[in-house]
């Protein structure tokens, strides 16, 4: 393989302020979604309204995910970024505001989900247009290892603004993350990126055809959603199958937390081990990775064998997402990008819906080693896509 252009100084600088803005998003987001949980539970809100609060988040931006692709190739990605910048702001002074009970707590969420899919998908498009031929992999890596920082790092803010109580006091995190968000507005205001020529005419009606006939679309987008969707069952599943083993809640934390560790390292070098294995190879190694890890951990066994266990699935899991959109950015015509980024965003959102709910219902009779096995079935299944998708590029 060919070795990684170097920025230049410009675009290294653009980059570490488009890290920054990631994980800023990040963390405004899981500050905001848990918090608002806990104002809807102080206010008694029926389990129907809880659910309505948890969809919300996901439904209008599964709707607006193309339109704003389209909208970042038009007008561009500071432009998209500084109205999800204003969104999550917004949606921060709506949840501070504490009006209209849970109908309120609603609006707050679609706001809320609206604003980090601008900032998103306009990231996503800036890191690919910005990195340029042969830094995609490391890119990418780094862009999603900031993510994951901020997922990190925002829950631990609602103790440290909230107390330490059942029940936090939920008015002043909702401040915190306003505050938060007044920064990333201004990480917003700071970015400025080369001229580019933007999509119009002929380019504007064609663009979303294009994509569509990109050959292996189709496989990289669904090794994209069984990733991603595999990552949230570990979330609910781990516990519950450390509940059916009696396992104490601080270990199955940790073994999340280490997870979560293990992803975040294989983003961090995500460049090299492209360097060392190929894209191809690497997509092909993580995914089975994952698959026979997911499989072995429902199986009883000692802590420290799941511990190992865990690290291994982390280790494969955090290479999916950041690979598919390296991918998606080296073969995407440069006009076409946003586009490109908000149909992975697309798939994901309609796999995190769709899968989780199937592998539920094959496995209801078996538990959560059931499911967990079902999960690692569909992982198997995306690693037999992944042997067929030509992700070496130049």
């Amino acid at each position: 393989m060919t070795a990684p252009a170097t920025p230049p100084a410009g675009g290294r600088r653009l980059l570490a302020v488009l890290l920054v803005h990631s994980a800023l998003t990040q963390v405004i987001t899981f500050v905001l979604r848990p918090t608002s949980a806990y104002r809807a539970i102080e206010l008694d809100v029926p389990t129907a309204w809880l659910g309505a609060l948890t969809a919300s988040f996901a439904v209008v931006p599964l709707l607006l995910a193309v339109p704003s692709g389209q909208a970042t190739d038009r007008f561009g990605e500071r432009r998209v970024m500084l109205a999800g910048a204003v969104l999550l702001l917004l949606s921060a002074v709506v949840f501070a505001s504490e009006r209209g009970g849970a109908a309120g707590l609603v609006v707050g969420s679609v706001v809320l989900g609206t604003g980090h899919l601008l900032s998103v998908v306009g990231q996503q498009a800036a890191v690919a247009n910005t990195a340029g031929p042969g830094r995609f992999d490391t890119a990418f890596g780094h862009y999603t290892f900031a993510a994951s920082l901020g997922q990190a790092v925002g829950p631990g803010l609602i103790t440290v603004a909230g107390g330490t109580g059942a029940l936090p006091d939920t008015r002043p995190i909702f401040f915190l993350a306003a505050a938060i968000a007044v920064l990333l507005l201004a990480c917003t205001t700071v970015l400025r990126f080369p001229v580019r020529e933007r999509t119009g005419g002929s380019a504007e009606a064609g663009g979303m055809g294009t994509l569509l006939r990109l050959p292996g679309l189709l496989r990289a987008l669904s090794i994209s959603c069984v990733v991603l969707a595999a990552v949230d069952i570990t979330l609910v599943y781990l516990p519950a199958l450390g509940a059916d083993r009696g396992l104490a809640a601080g270990t199955v934390g940790l073994l999340l937390t280490l997870r979560a560790v293990a992803s975040m390292t294989s983003r961090f070098f995500l460049g090299r081990l492209v360097r060392l294995a190929g894209r191809r190879r690497l997509m092909l190694v993580s995914v089975t990775l994952s698959a026979v890890s997911m499989a072995a951990v429902a199986v009883p066994m000692p802590v420290a064998g799941t511990a190992v266990l865990v690290v291994l699935l982390g280790l494969g899991l955090g290479v999916g997402q950041p690979l598919t959109m390296s991918w998606l950015a080296e073969t995407a015509p440069a006009g076409l990008r946003g586009r490109a980024m908000s149909l992975r965003l697309t798939g994901n959102r309609l796999g995190q819906v769709l899968i989780p709910s199937a592998v539920g219902l094959l496995a209801a009779g078996v538990g959560s080693a059931g499911v967990l096995w079902a999960t690692a079935a569909a992982l198997a299944l995306a690693g037999a896509a992944a042997r067929r998708l030509r992700v070496d590029g130049g």
